[in-house]
């Protein structure tokens, strides 16, 4: 069945986490991560400026919702005990046909080496797979980001490409790796889970 749309109850809570949308009162705690070298070289963006903050959580990170292919979710991850946003998750829905799509992460360094980027990272699976029917669900990270490899095989994903300078990415040539997970396997890994209608 082809996936129709997904509308999750917020917060998603997790053992330790609660995925919310992103508002304007997140921008300070944003910026105080999307704007390091260190945490946007391996990534698609530049450091940010509050600008460029303000201008994404009037746009791509309004969504709370996926009604169809071609759009993304992007969710803050709180830390619950303390209210502390600790980074952000996303989930992009690529194909209807195909029921394809594809999750990433950004942690603040202070955060990082707590497992919150997997247990945030397998909410978001838990979404694309349980409730919004997709068949496959790709990361695709840079070879020279361990820790993130490290994050796609805790989750269970499986590495099926390395794709060796196949893209010069800010100033250098880049060789990226691509792990996947398909719904079957999913569902195996975590049993009583329900299937999408």
């Amino acid at each position: 069945m082809s996936p129709t749309e997904l509308r999750p109850t917020y917060p998603i809570r997790t053992g330790r986490l609660l995925l919310r949308p992103l508002t304007e009162a997140d921008a300070g705690a944003l910026l105080a991560y999307r704007n390091r070298p260190e945490v946007c070289r391996y990534v698609p963006f530049e450091p940010m400026t509050p600008e460029v903050i303000a201008e994404r959580l009037r746009t791509y990170w309004a969504a709370t919702a996926l009604t169809d292919e071609g759009q993304s979710l992007t969710l803050g991850v709180e830390v619950a005990g303390t209210g502390q946003l600790a980074g952000d998750v996303v989930l992009f829905w690529h194909s209807r046909q195909h029921r394809g799509g594809e999750i990433g992460y950004v942690l603040h360094p202070d955060f990082a080496g707590r497992g919150y980027a997997t247990e945030a990272a397998e909410a978001m699976l838990r979404l694309g797979f349980e409730e919004l029917g997709l068949h496959r669900i790709i990361g695709r990270i840079d070879e020279r980001n361990e820790p993130s490899a490290r994050v796609l095989r805790r989750l269970g994903m499986r590495q099926e490409a390395r794709l060796v300078h196949n893209e010069l990415f800010k100033g250098e040539w880049s060789t990226e790796l691509d792990f996947a997970m398909l719904s079957d396997e999913w569902f195996a890994r975590c049993p009583g889970s329900p299937r999408s209608a």
